[in-house]
């Protein structure tokens, strides 16, 4: 894939960010979610490329844009796949939470894992503990295999965990093996790319979430030279049989790195409210400044761009 393809997809995310940044705070959840997915599709269709959504808000009949199978782009260009999260954290965005994100990682065709919208458990960490993860195995006995590669006493490692009713057996092991833990309310996107980061104490992520965001994180974990592994956890027999039309032929296979987002990608990501990660969305007299992320596989190159937004040139 062209590398220049990541500048444009960085601007669909500034797109979005910026639409519903504005209702930060608001309450008003679809509110902000509908911004960014206008706000984005807008974007993408005007990049020269031939792109179709894996990974998006969901299938055909449950959303009337930015769905799995619609095209995006000018048609014309390269054969990409996308996986897209406009506003990932709606929830928060509406709270006025940190850590929403908008974001986006595209692959050559087959580059990514066809999930339906369900859930995926998964076990994410930063490149010093790559190879160490095997989900197969107990939260304690991947915690002592992480202390392990990295070095570091487990009672120093700090483990992101959303604060769900569904963890409470996975809190209570953590804490009995005596590592840290931090709760999260949304946002396992983010908490999985802060793994790779050294200016943020997050070194593990468990637990189940979404399994779209979990090939999300993938994307940006190749970028980076983490490691992720997840294992669908369908909620009815429905979304079974959706992940095996999807092409998935065992859905209770544990999924490694390589086999949810694989071959070249891009990832780009810009922040909608302030966050461990990124910034959020800052609001002046004429305009705005954003903070985003834009990241390689293929070169393992990561660029953070801040940029100003003068909305005397450029529409609200």
């Amino acid at each position: 894939m062209d590398r220049n393809l990541a500048l444009e997809l960085v601007r669909a995310t500034e797109a979005a960010a910026l639409s519903c940044a504005r209702l930060m705070g608001r309450g008003d959840e679809t509110a902000a979610d509908q911004a960014a997915v206008d706000a984005m599709r807008t974007a993408l269709n005007k990049i020269e490329m031939d792109g179709t959504i894996v990974i998006g808000e969901g299938e055909r009949d449950e959303a009337p844009m930015l769905f799995i199978g619609e095209k995006v782009g000018t048609g014309n260009g390269p054969k990409i796949e996308i996986a897209l999260d406009p506003l990932e954290g709606t929830t928060i965005c509406a709270t006025g939470g940190p850590n929403a994100l908008s974001v986006i990682a595209a692959a050559e065709e087959g580059g990514f894992l066809h999930a339906p919208d369900t859930y995926m458990e998964k076990i994410a960490v930063g490149p010093a503990a790559r190879g160490a993860i095997d989900i197969d195995k107990s939260p304690t006995q991947n915690l002592k295999s992480i202390s392990k590669a990295m070095g570091v006493p487990v009672q120093d490692l700090t483990v992101v965990i959303l604060d769900r009713p569904r963890h409470e057996k996975l809190i209570d092991e953590v804490r009995k093996a005596g590592a840290r833990i931090r709760l999260i309310k949304d946002g396992d996107v983010s908490a999985a790319i802060a793994t790779c980061s050294r200016a943020h104490q997050v070194d593990v992520l468990m637990g189940t979430g979404g399994a779209p965001e979990g090939v999300i994180a993938a994307a940006a974990l190749r970028c980076q030279g983490g490691d992720l592994q997840g294992r669908l956890r369908p909620r009815n027999q429905g979304e079974a049989d959706r992940a095996r039309a999807m092409g998935l032929k065992d859905v209770n296979a544990k999924l490694t790195l390589l086999e949810l987002a694989r071959g070249d990608v891009l990832f780009a990501g810009t922040g909608v409210t302030e966050g461990d990660f990124l910034k959020g969305v800052r609001f002046r007299a004429e305009g705005a400044m954003t903070h985003s992320v834009v990241m390689r596989s293929h070169s393992m190159t990561t660029r953070w761009i801040e940029a100003e937004h003068n909305f005397r040139f450029k529409p609200r």
